[in-house]
């Protein structure tokens, strides 16, 4: 093959790698996670005072410092998982433990991230809280696409 097969090729792979990131960014994109419909209600539809966008400022910082450790948690987790599957071949005693183990960071994320939801409620007037609430209710039981 001559370096003009060679490069065609590589141009012809990225094209159809690009096409492959921009078809699943724009048609297959998952749904927005709740903190970050919670996220735009506060910073775009709700008018905070500057106290209380220091406030969630900081309770955001803070929050995300944690999620992103949970997250590396999940992350050994699934090492663990798949060091397990490839040492059992099944279910053994191994997959069930590391099952376990990434069902309670899972279930950690989950409550921290709810205990963060009602710290930045605590922060809104009444009249704000009661549109968090229902943006939280709305997020968490629209139905999946």
């Amino acid at each position: 093959m001559t370096i003009r097969r060679y490069l065609l090729v590589a141009l012809v792979a990225f094209a159809a790698a690009l096409a492959a990131v921009l078809v699943a960014r724009f048609w297959i994109a998952p749904e927005p996670r709740v903190e970050s419909e919670v996220h735009a209600l506060l910073h775009q539809r709700l008018t905070l005072d500057a106290a209380q966008e220091r406030r969630i400022h900081e309770l955001e910082a803070a929050f995300a410092r944690r999620r992103e450790a949970l997250e590396a948690e999940m992350r050994a987790d699934n090492q663990r998982l798949a060091d397990a599957i490839a040492a059992e071949h099944g279910y053994g005693p191994k997959v069930g433990k590391a099952v376990d183990r990434s069902h309670h960071v899972m279930g950690q994320l989950q409550k921290e991230t709810l205990q963060h939801i009602f710290a930045m409620r605590a922060v809104l007037r009444p009249d704000q809280a009661a549109q968090f609430d229902a943006a939280v209710v709305k997020a968490l039981t629209q139905p999946a696409r």
